[in-house]
Formats: C-alpha cells, sequence, structure tokens
C-alpha cells in the first residue's frame, strides 16, 4: 500500500512578527519543518508533498530533494490547501497523510498509528484527537450517542455547550486518497472565503461513512507554534526530551533544567554534562568526558575521556584525553590533538596542537602548525596577522617557549628549540638552538656534550 504524506506549510504566520518564514524558525537547532519531515517519512512510503506559499522560494530552498513541492497560490484554507498536491497525487498513492508544518514535537510514531488505524478503518478517514482543559484554539470534536465523530466545530463558531468539550481536534489525518480527492471538490466556501479541511468529517457522516478517531495520551505532541511564546513552549519541550532520550541512552545530565543540548548533538555514554552547558549544531561528544560548567560548543568534534570546563569551542576538533580550561576558546579551525593540555585564558584558531602539547593560560595561538610535546609559555602570542595576510608560524615537536614569547609569522622554530621569557622570534630557528632577545639571536645550541 502507498502512503504519501501532504505537509502543509503556506500559512504566512503573521504573528511570528518575523521576515523568516514561521516554518523555517528553529526549535532546539533545526528549522520545525524538518521535524514534521522526518516524522512524515517515517509514516509514509513514498516522498513527502510540502504545500508552500508564504516564503516559498526560502522554504523549497530548504527542502531540495526531500520533498515535492507544490504551490497554494492564493491562500484560501486548510481544504484548498491540500487540493494543490491532487495532481502530483491522485491515482499515484493509497493512502494520503495530512500534517501541518508548525507541529515539531509530533511524533513519528503517533503518525504511524494513526496510519494504520485508517488501513483497518472501513470509513474515508481517521484523525487524531486529544483531551486537554487549555483548548489553545483547537476546533472540539463532535461525537454522536454511540460515540461516533459527527463534526469538528471551530472555537470561534462553537456553542457555549460545543466550547466546554474537551476533546480537541489535533489536525493530523489519514484519508483514503480516492475519496479525498471528490470530497475536496465538494467543500463549500465559508464566511471568510476559504475552504477548511475539517468539513470533510460532516461530508463523510452525511454519506454514512464512519470517522475513526484516535486519541493521543501525550499533549505535548499537539504543541504548534503560531507565535514567538508558542515557539519558546516548543523550544522547552524539545529540549526535555531530547535531554531524556540522552540521560536513558546513559549520558549524565545534572540539571536537565540549565542544559542546552541541540537535537543534532551526539553523546557518548559515561559522558557527565554540568549546568549552563550549550551544545549546539552537529557537535559531537564521546565516551567518559566532564563538559561544563558554563561550557558553550558549536560544530564540534570531542574524543573520548576529555575535561572541558568553562569554555567555548566553534567549529574545532578535540581528540582523547584532552583537557581545557576553565576560560579557554576555541575557533574554527582548532585542533587538539591526543593528550594536549589547554589552562585558561587561551585562545587558539586556525591550529593544530599535537600530541602531548602544553599551552598552559594567558596565549594566543593562530594559524599555526605545532609539534608534539611543545611547551607553550604562559602570554605566548602567534604575530600572525601583518595587516593584509594571514601568515603561518611552524613549530617542531619538544619546543619549549618562555613566557610572553612573540612570534613574529611567517615563522619557523626548529624541534627541541627554546625561547628565553620575552623573546620576539621574527627569523627561523634552528633545531637545538636557544634564542633570547629582542629581536631573538641564537646564544647556544642545545643538547651537545662538552669535551673533556
Amino acid at each position: 500500500m502507498k502512503i504519501t504524506a501532504v505537509i502543509l506549510a503556506a500559512g504566512q504566520g503573521t504573528r511570528m512578527k518575523s521576515t523568516l518564514p514561521k516554518v523555517l524558525h528553529p526549535v532546539c537547532g533545526v528549522p520545525m519543518i524538518e521535524y514534521v519531515l522526518r516524522a512524515a517519512w517515517e509514516a509514509s512510503s513514498e516522498v513527502p508533498v510540502v504545500v508552500i506559499g508564504h516564503g516559498a522560494e526560502p522554504v523549497r530552498e530548504f527542502l531540495g530533494e526531500t520533498a515535492r513541492c507544490v504551490v497554494q497560490e492564493p491562500q484560501l484554507g486548510t481544504g484548498h490547501a491540500v487540493q494543490q498536491a491532487e495532481s502530483s497525487l491522485r491515482g499515484k498513492t493509497d493512502l494520503v497523510l495530512v500534517v501541518y508544518s508548525d507541529m515539531p514535537l509530533m511524533r513519528a510514531e503517533s503518525l504511524k498509528r494513526l496510519v494504520e488505524t485508517q488501513k483497518t478503518n472501513p470509513g474515508p478517514f481517521s484523525l487524531l484527537t486529544v483531551k486537554a482543559e487549555d483548548p489553545r484554539g483547537f476546533g472540539r470534536v463532535i461525537r454522536g450517542p454511540g460515540g461516533d465523530v459527527q463534526a469538528i466545530v471551530e472555537e470561534a463558531a462553537a456553542t457555549e455547550a460545543q466550547l466546554a468539550i474537551h476533546e480537541l481536534n489535533v489536525g493530523a489525518y489519514c484519508f483514503s486518497a480516492e475519496w479525498l480527492w471528490e470530497a475536496l471538490g465538494k467543500i463549500k466556501v465559508s464566511s471568510k472565503g476559504e475552504y477548511y479541511l475539517t468539513d470533510t468529517v460532516a461530508l463523510a457522516v452525511e454519506a454514512g461513512l464512519r470517522v475513526q478517531a484516535l486519541e493521543l495520551e501525550d499533549l505535548v505532541e499537539t504543541i504548534g507554534i503560531n507565535t514567538r511564546v508558542h515557539l519558546a513552549e516548543a523550544e522547552a519541550a524539545m529540549r526535555q526530551r531530547i535531554n531524556r532520550a540522552h540521560m536513558l541512552a546513559g549520558v549524565t545530565i545534572v540539571d536537565p533544567a540549565s542544559t542546552y543540548i541541540e537535537a543534532e548533538v551526539r553523546i557518548g555514554r559515561d559522558t557527565v554534562i554540568w549546568p549552563n552547558t550549550y551544545l549546539r549544531g552537529e557537535t559531537v561528544i564521546g565516551e567518559d568526558c566532564v563538559i561544563g560548567p558554563n561550557t558553550i560548543a558549536e560544530d564540534t568534534s570531542v574524543g573520548n575521556g576529555c575535561e572541558i570546563l568553562a569554555a567555548v569551542m566553534e567549529g574545532a576538533v578535540v581528540e582523547d584525553n584532552v583537557g581545557i580550561g576553565p576560560f579557554a576558546r576555541l575557533r574554527k579551525g582548532a585542533h587538539l590533538c591526543q593528550g594536549v593540555h589547554m589552562g585558561n585564558f587561551g585562545e587558539i584558531k586556525d591550529s593544530t596542537l599535537g600530541p602531548g602539547t602544553k599551552m598552559g593560560h594567558f596565549s594566543y595561538i593562530g594559524n599555526a602548525a605545532i609539534g608534539a610535546e611543545v611547551n607553550i609559555g604562559a602570554g605566548t602570542i602567534t604575530c600572525n596577522y601583518d595587516g593584509v595576510h594571514k601568515n603561518k608560524t611552524e613549530i617542531g615537536e619538544g619546543v619549549f617557549l618562555g613566557s610572553d614569547t612573540m612570534l613574529v609569522a611567517p615563522v619557523k622554530l626548529g624541534a627541541r628549540s627554546r625561547t628565553g621569557a620575552g623573546a620576539v622570534v621574527t627569523k627561523d630557528v634552528e633545531a637545538d638552538t636557544l634564542v633570547v632577545g629582542v629581536p631573538a639571536r641564537a646564544i647556544k645550541k642545545l643538547g651537545l656534550k662538552v669535551k673533556e
């Protein structure tokens, strides 16, 4: 059986007060429509169809090849929106799963249950409902004496008795495709000049056909987003869901309420996340790490056994058994190899620190390639920018840099060379050589045995 999802994403979202199309607003780092699209893919068998309208081009560009887009223009209601998919789907699918693009917390499992319900329903469609004390503007589900769905009444048109009903229409449906296309053509225009998909309930009942309702147990799944207030509610609920999943997978989150982990982040087991930690983008954290408190990582890879305290990391690579912080910053292109130690108030950009290298504190390393087992003294600076170009510094293995060393790039320091405190290195330094002064000059070779 072919099952195709139709995702409604054409609304203007005027209450968001934004130039960004509503469906592209992120929830825990991912545009809200992406969550709906992933759930729809899991619950269906064919490429989803997304009905776009307001902000059509940026939405189409974001979706790329993950969905087929059809445009609703003008935008004349939900029934009219689904009708735009008819030319693409008529005769090509058996069931049509209709969902809204602004409900990012809807689980794929719930949509799968809805599809399975319709497969056994002799009637033309099934829908999701939920019971709640706060209706949040949802339509009321009206049932007959036998418990069958008889109508859906929008809140604005409901009577006092109907407003007291606590069963609400979620806005997710699974239709028999051929019945749907015929029914859409029979919907009458409303007083607002729109065609409502919910009117299909009355059409089915008038024809003596059964509309099946499947009640959701988790009210959180029904959170829809129309304002920035709703966006914050969805963000909080999604963050709680994400944190719970990590904890169930073996990650310790000391205080979930003050820990912000975006949807694409991956964390290994036995890692401990302390409060005020923000893990964003495509960040990957290995096993047995201690992260935070007060740490930010964005699009950063961290290996196993690392301890990172009060650090900011952006586009960095951190290998196994690295210690960082407090108050350290890794900018894009920073690569710390295995066993590196980076102390407080240091900054690294577009540079590699070799295995076992120690960078104490108050240092800046930019556009540098640093070998293994190097000691970077306090206050060391790579003077990499000459006003026009970013120049490279190369430091061999086993080099010892004295405190307050200035490395004026481009410059190379050979293996096991040393600089005195306060040295300003403007020329290349040979291996096993000590340089001191301003500008630095060689005063002796190192490691040579004195003749007796």
